[in-house]
């Protein structure tokens, strides 16, 4: 992103979404989640009928990853606030570290996300994601 809004909450989001990157600690990903947080990621196809998960829900999910991806990135190409709502676009990807179905270790994944997430005291209470993940292919591993 060449020139992120000064806005406060988006600074905040995109520190998020770094320590996401860095598969950070849970008490390092609790710190920028609202006690009653709640993340939707809707159907794609990791996950074919989305998920809802609370705040304790989203750190496990957080920390599982680091089982299954050896790195993974957020490069945040556009991000926009109003008030208390942030509206975020980036580039995830994402290396197994495990194989998947039928993607060996090793497979990258790459997927373009629309978040929206929106704060309270400073904190994000809701995020929903629309990841639009590019087509897999076995056997190629970029």
């Amino acid at each position: 992103m060449s020139k992120r809004d000064d806005h406060a909450n988006v600074r905040t989001a995109v520190r998020y979404h770094e320590a996401v990157s860095r598969f950070a600690g849970p008490e390092e990903l609790a710190s920028f989640l609202h006690p009653d947080a709640v993340h939707t990621q809707l159907p794609n196809i990791l996950f074919p009928t989305g998920t809802v998960r609370g705040l304790s829900e989203l750190v496990a999910a957080a920390q599982q990853g680091r089982t299954m991806l050896a790195d993974q990135r957020f490069e945040v190409t556009s991000a926009v606030a109003s008030g208390d709502r942030v509206a975020l676009e980036a580039v995830w990807t994402g290396t197994l570290a495990v194989p998947l179905g039928d993607l060996p270790a090793g497979h990258v994944l790459r997927a373009h996300v629309a978040a929206f997430l929106e704060f309270r005291d400073g904190r994000i209470i809701a995020q929903r994601n629309y990841d639009c993940y590019e087509p897999v292919s076995p056997g190629s591993s970029d």
